[in-house]
């Protein structure tokens, strides 16, 4: 397994019980640069507000943020070529920022874009001097949809995003090509962004995620959920990345609210979905992450105030968590561990621990130790190990948990990981020690890029300066 690859999957694995102490998720950066010599979609929606009404603004925003990745995965099934299917969906988004405030908005906004993308992506392949070889080269490959068009007034169209999520995930491709390409397909990720997050320059990122396309495209990769007795090839790559659109859910890297819903909704269910064609005995893991993430996505509503700010775990109303969702998860997470201790079902745990406690000092602390010493074993990380610190702080004080940190700062190349100062910021503060406390604030705050961290972190740090002065 590619070394970065399995670095980022192991940082995404260990970043659960941060999160419970109001230091959230990692992921991509926040910052969206266009690669594309087409007109960007994010510049299209940057200056909305004075080009066009309220109404076509917060429209075209809505279906770019909700839609980004269901629009591209339709017109890929459309016309078989990962770069025309994006371009033709910015061209998209461009014309409706134009059109929309001199017409109004559509009554069906997805369906006006995927049209218009249909036939942007026609016009481009009709300008091509080689229009009719193109046209019979892809219709011979199958990869071109030669009869039927989705039915644009279903509220869904029918698997053509698990269709996106395997065929990106193909075994043809290198496992760190697989995740960057679905990021950047399915959920809208710009190229720096994605290269923040396996720790490349951007220019290193935008030639795998070329060469990745060709090779789908030259291997004749079929655009398809491959049968049963394939998909175990696949399947762990499809996880991983079904977690990371999990993720950009629960902590968004964009400007704007720290939750996208749809993200999170749209993840669990393709993993429901995964889940439920490899019946009637699914991969132990598949059935973990589910579990895993209803656990995470029941706490959705206690998570952030009313003004958007993070809620830590220890204060959230516990009231507002989902019932119902916790109750489909825990028999999930029974049925994964069963399965033997992977890493799915060992964070899976972890979350029903959290869960299951009527209140923050019911919360069983030894125990979310112990299964930390389990997950250290099973897929060991220096993230991992820094949870496993704040847990240990939980049980034996703040003092162990802070020798554990500061070696993990020495010996594990966390230096510029924002979560690791964070943390350490905070059992400085419990420790009694305000001056050294505001230094790790202010190191974290030097790191982080996501606007509702930041607010906590400086929340935090007026509060331990406080005491100073």
């Amino acid at each position: 397994m590619d070394v970065k690859i399995d670095s980022l999957k192991k940082k995404i694995l260990g970043g659960v019980l941060l999160d419970a102490h109001g230091l959230s998720t990692l992921l991509c950066a926040s910052d969206y640069k266009s690669n594309s010599k087409t007109p960007d979609r994010h510049s299209a929606t940057k200056n909305l507000q004075s080009d066009m009404s309220l109404d076509a603004a917060a429209a075209v925003d809505s279906v770019y943020r909700s839609d980004w990745g269901r629009i591209v995965a339709t017109l890929i099934g459309m016309v078989g070529d990962f770069d025309l299917a994006e371009e033709s969906a910015q061209e998209a988004f461009a014309a409706a920022v134009d059109q929309w405030r001199v017409s109004g908005v559509p009554e069906l906004p997805r369906a006006w874009i995927i049209q218009t993308a249909r036939h942007k992506a026609i016009d481009r392949i009709r300008r091509n001097a080689r229009f009719e070889e193109k046209l019979e080269s892809y219709a011979t490959s199958g990869l071109v949809r030669t009869v039927e068009e989705p039915d644009y007034d279903t509220s869904e169209i029918p698997d053509d995003r698990l269709r996106l999520i395997f065929t990106c995930c193909h075994p043809a491709l290198a496992l760190e090509a697989q995740v960057a390409l679905t990021l950047r397909t399915l959920c809208g990720l710009e190229t720096d962004e994605i290269a923040r997050a396996f720790l490349v320059p951007e220019a290193t990122m935008a030639q795998r995620l070329v060469r990745a396309k060709r090779k789908i495209r030259d291997a004749g990769i079929p655009y398809t959920v491959p049968e049963t007795n394939d998909m175990v090839a696949r399947v762990e790559a499809v996880l991983s990345v079904l977690y990371l659109v999990f993720n950009e859910g629960y902590a968004a890297t964009r400007v704007g609210p720290l939750v996208r819903t749809d993200l999170c909704a749209e993840a669990i269910r393709l993993g429901r979905l995964v889940r439920s064609l490899m019946m009637p005995q699914p991969p132990a893991e598949a059935t973990a992450l589910v579990a895993l993430m209803l656990l995470h996505d029941a706490r959705r509503e206690a998570r952030v105030d009313e003004v958007g700010d993070i809620v830590v775990l220890e204060e959230q109303d516990r009231s507002r968590w989902d019932q119902v969702q916790i109750a489909e998860a825990l028999p999930l997470v029974d049925e994964a561990l069963r399965g033997g201790p992977g890493p799915f079902a060992l964070q899976a745990a972890i979350a029903a621990v959290h869960c299951q406690a009527a209140r923050s000092e019911d919360t069983d602390w030894p125990q979310i130790v112990r299964l930390y010493d389990l997950l250290e074993q099973v897929q060991p990380s220096p993230i991992v190990s820094l949870n496993r610190a704040v847990a240990v702080a939980m049980v034996d004080g703040p003092q162990p948990g802070l020798a554990l940190i500061d070696t993990l700062a020495e010996n594990n190349g966390l230096a510029n990981y924002h979560l690791l100062h964070a943390a350490r910021a905070d059992l400085l503060r419990r420790l009694g020690s305000p001056v050294e406390a505001a230094k790790s604030y202010l190191r974290a705050l030097a790191l982080v890029t996501n606007d509702s961290e930041r607010r906590f972190l400086e929340r935090r740090l007026r509060q331990v300066q406080s005491q100073v002065a």
